[in-house]
């Protein structure tokens, strides 16, 4: 296995579709996309655009976002998940979306896949200079969780977040 964080690519297209039609439609934490999800050829290009145009630190993220570096989780070049690394938090992130946002295809959980998507995430925010991120899961979520408890994540609560789709939510902060 040779695990990287990927940044968006035309040549991964076919891969690309193939992970995000696994999630049936629904939202997939990380992909820099809104529910419903789905792997047309005009979606993913645009997908590229809004990846290039959020990472560039030199021009300023649009109005009630911030610079967010989205990446593909793969595996010797195929794409097993998805990572949002968000540089910074506005008070939405500081309450229910946190710095790093990920996911796995379904076909590839409980494979490790996740944690070494972590761990690459927690680098670059190291890389940028952060001393700590922020992280959420729903709080039913026990893969992510552990994930995340496994990545040195500290419980900070779990808040009521029903008007964003979460029932309940778990807020995590890993010391970096």
């Amino acid at each position: 296995m040779t695990i990287a964080l990927t940044r968006p690519t035309a040549d991964l297209y076919e891969s690309w579709a193939a992970a995000v039609d696994e999630f049936g439609g629904i939202h997939i934490d990380g992909s820099g996309m809104t529910a419903p999800t789905g792997s047309e050829r005009g979606t993913f290009d645009e997908l590229l655009t809004k990846a290039r145009e959020l990472a560039d630190t030199s021009i300023p993220a649009p109005d009630g976002r911030v610079h967010n570096d989205l990446f593909w989780i793969t595996d010797d070049g195929e794409v097993v998940g998805f990572v949002s690394f968000r540089h910074e938090l506005n008070e939405w992130l500081r309450h229910f979306g946190g710095h790093i946002g990920y996911s796995v295809r379904p076909t590839r959980r409980r494979q490790g896949y996740a944690h070494a998507g972590l761990a690459l995430a927690m680098d670059r925010a190291r890389e940028l200079g952060l001393e700590s991120v922020m992280l959420t899961c729903d709080d039913d979520n026990a893969g992510s969780y552990r994930t995340i408890e496994g990545a040195g994540g500290v419980l900070q609560d779990v808040v009521d977040a029903a008007e964003q789709g979460h029932p309940r939510l778990r807020r995590y902060w890993i010391e970096l």
